[in-house]
């Protein structure tokens, strides 16, 4: 499998996206009005960027990310790349902002992105501010299929979802010869929706087909939006099915269900790196170092460290930015006190 040059055992990285700063913020509202030029709108994103990764550096981070700060609301800036759609009302406006307040794209023909999704220039940015490697993440078909309703141009959802799978599978290829060393894949939406799960693994294959050279990730979770998962909090079915997939990394979330199915991953006899979820990013809970090792410890039963990473359970975008750099800090420091009790159990 590949792997990333210069990462310790228990490497330590975020899952993409980091907490926004508050004057970033700020910004966002007076660009939302018109009132920033182009130059004005690019100073802003890439100090944006630049505070992300200082802050993954200043925490201690092995594999670093750009914060995904040029993105919104995880996927939805995506559809703003693609052609063939168009914006629909969100099904309920009132109440509380959840999974059925966000827009709905309408299909107006073929969905194509001609000028691809962004990512790349996510890394490039991001390779020109830090010497650590970087990853990107990008959103996978089935999660990009999410807000689309089918109205020309598709006979099925099927149909749709392949469409999807091309553009990802293109956007990963120009990643790939753009020399990102790590590319991964979001699918919350497998523990959503489908109950195949062999045409789930068939699905990311085809969608990182043909990329070489970089390490790849695949990230499946419940869903992060104002920190509420959106589907049953179980790996259970979609784990075995998963030996199949041509990942070298697999991101579960573990923090927020107290270490629960952990287990599962050696009874599996998963062959990729397991990226644990020891971060809870759904909770105000500030994590110790100790915390952060402790479930590491609880892990290294079921999977040997030089196959375990560790990551927060899901994104940062949810959480205020001073909590989520001590979370960070807790991350590393907790990876740190179990790297050394590992190596020492080595030498003895």
């Amino acid at each position: 499998m590949a792997v990333v040059n210069g990462l310790p055992i228990i490497a330590t990285t975020i899952i993409g996206s980091y907490a926004l700063p508050g004057w970033y913020l700020t910004a966002l509202d007076h660009i939302s009005r018109g009132e920033y030029g182009e130059t004005d709108l690019r100073e802003t994103v890439e100090d944006a960027a630049a505070t992300a990764i200082a802050d993954q550096e200043r925490a201690g981070i092995d594999l670093v990310s750009d914060g995904e700060v040029r993105r919104h609301d995880f996927i939805m800036s995506f559809y703003g790349r693609l052609e063939g759609l168009r914006q629909a009302p969100p099904r309920r406006r009132l109440g509380p902002y959840m999974y059925d307040s966000t827009p709905i794209y309408e299909t107006t023909g073929k969905v194509a992105a001609p000028r691809g999704l962004g990512t790349v220039e996510e890394f490039r940015f991001a390779r020109s501010r830090t010497s650590r490697p970087v990853k990107v993440a990008c959103a996978g078909p089935l999660t990009l299929t999410n807000a689309v309703r089918l109205v020309d141009g598709y006979r099925n959802r099927d149909t749709l979802v392949a469409d999807m799978a091309a553009i990802v599978n293109a956007e990963l290829k120009a990643l790939a010869a753009a020399g990102c060393p790590f590319i991964q894949v979001d699918e919350p939406s497998y523990s959503a929706y489908w109950a195949d799960r062999a045409h789930i693994v068939e699905l990311f294959n085809a969608t990182v087909d043909g990329v070489k050279g970089s390490a790849l990730g695949l990230h499946i979770c419940f869903g992060n939006l104002r920190g509420r998962a959106q589907s049953r909090r179980s790996y259970g079915e979609i784990l075995p099915a998963l030996r199949q997939a041509r990942a070298d990394v697999v991101f579960l979330e573990f923090a927020n269900r107290e270490m629960a199915e952990i287990e599962l991953w050696s009874r599996c006899e998963l062959p990729q790196t397991l990226a644990a979820g020891v971060i809870d990013v759904k909770s105000y809970h500030r994590e110790r170092p100790e915390d952060v090792a402790e479930r590491l410890r609880l892990a290294l039963r079921h999977v040997p460290a030089e196959r375990l990473w560790a990551v927060p359970d899901c994104g940062f975008w949810e959480t205020p930015r001073w909590l989520a750099f001590l979370k960070l800090q807790a991350l590393v420091e907790g990876a740190r006190l179990v790297r050394r009790e590992v190596a020492a159990t080595q030498h003895s």
